[in-house]
C-alpha cells in the first residue's frame, strides 16, 4: 500500500478561487474505491501504488478535459512501508493515544 498527500494547483487561471477544482477532483477521488480524505491544503490518497498514480493523473485530465485548465501542478508526498500494513487513520490514532499520556 502506498499513502500519498496530493496537493494538486490550477496555474493562470482567471481566479484564485479553486473550490470548483477542488470538489471536482475531491468527488472523482470520492468515486473511487481507493481511501480518501480531504484535508484544507490536500488530499491524502491511500491504496495500490499504480491505482492512487492513476487516479492523480485523471484528476489531472479532468481539469484540463472539462474544467479548461490549461496548465496543473501536483505535489505529492508518497510514503510506502512494508513491515506492517497501516492505514491513515491508524497513524493518527496513535499520536492521539499518544497526546492523551501528556494530560
Amino acid at each position: 500500500m502506498v499513502v500519498t498527500l496530493h496537493c494538486l494547483a490550477d496555474i493562470g487561471t482567471s481566479t484564485t478561487s479553486v473550490s470548483d477544482e477542488v470538489t471536482a477532483i475531491t468527488k472523482l477521488a470520492q468515486d473511487s474505491h481507493l481511501e480518501t480524505t480531504l484535508h484544507s491544503a490536500g488530499t491524502t490518497i491511500a491504496g495500490p501504488w499504480n491505482e492512487v498514480m492513476n487516479l492523480i493523473g485523471e484528476m489531472h485530465q479532468l481539469l484540463h478535459d472539462k474544467h479548461g485548465v490549461l496548465r496543473i501542478q501536483s505535489d505529492i508526498r508518497v510514503g510506502t512501508r512494508i513491515d506492517k500494513e497501516q492505514k491513515p487513520q491508524d497513524k493518527i490514532d496513535i499520536v492521539q493515544h499518544k497526546l492523551k499520556l501528556y494530560q
